[in-house]
């Protein structure tokens, strides 16, 4: 008898671990699953947004860009229109000037000489006795020597018409930190120079260095 028990209790301990050991491994494999399912879902969720971050990383750096080329064109623009209405402003206060000077000069002339009163007989009695002295000649006023014309600054690139100040810093930047590097560039900075091709006015800036003294 106590054998016999002692063989079916083994048989049933034996039977319970496989079928444990069954569903473990079932377990296992549903939580395998689950997780895979759980990567899916999570790259499906994640790709889509990464790409969605990355094209509006794109798009705001291609509007700053845009902005900013925008800006500097409108900016250059500006200085160059400031500096041609400053000219012309310049021009047109000469000639008004040079205008008043010629016509007070043709109202002097025209205005009659004003006659001397005719000497009374007494007075040229007088005047034929007492001879003046001649005023001792005076010397002529010694030229004022002109002034020396200060040297303009060669490491200020808005001189050059047509380069603004946001030009003149990006140049700097790259390097053309000298008007002479515009007006008479070696290879090298000739290459840096055509990087601001898109600028207005870029085939005329060697020549418009060269202006300036």
């Amino acid at each position: 008898m106590g054998k016999k028990a002692k063989s079916s209790v083994d048989k049933i301990v034996k039977k319970v671990n496989k079928e444990f050991e069954k569903t473990s491994s079932q377990i296992e494999n549903l939580i395998g699953d689950a997780m895979k399912q759980f990567d899916t879902l999570q790259h499906q969720v994640q790709d889509p947004v990464r790409k969605l971050i990355k094209e509006i990383d794109e798009l705001r750096e291609r509007e700053l860009k845009r902005f900013s080329d925008e800006f500097e064109r409108r900016l250059d623009e500006f200085h160059e229109l400031q500096s041609s209405v400053l000219e012309r402003l310049g021009v047109a206060s000469k000639e008004d000037i040079r205008k008043a000077e010629k016509e007070s000069k043709k109202e002097l002339k025209k205005a009659p000489a004003v006659k001397k009163p005719a000497k009374k007989p007494a007075e040229e009695t007088a005047a034929k006795k007492v001879t003046p002295k001649k005023a001792p000649a005076k010397k002529p006023a010694a030229k004022k020597a002109p002034a020396a014309k200060k040297p303009a600054d060669r490491s200020n690139l808005t001189l050059v018409k047509g380069i603004g100040p946001a030009t003149a810093k990006k140049m700097q930047e790259a390097g053309i930190t000298s008007i002479d590097q515009i007006a008479d560039p070696s290879a090298a900075d000739q290459e840096k120079l055509n990087a601001f091709s898109n600028i207005k006015g870029f085939d005329q800036l060697t020549a418009e260095a060269k202006k300036i003294n």
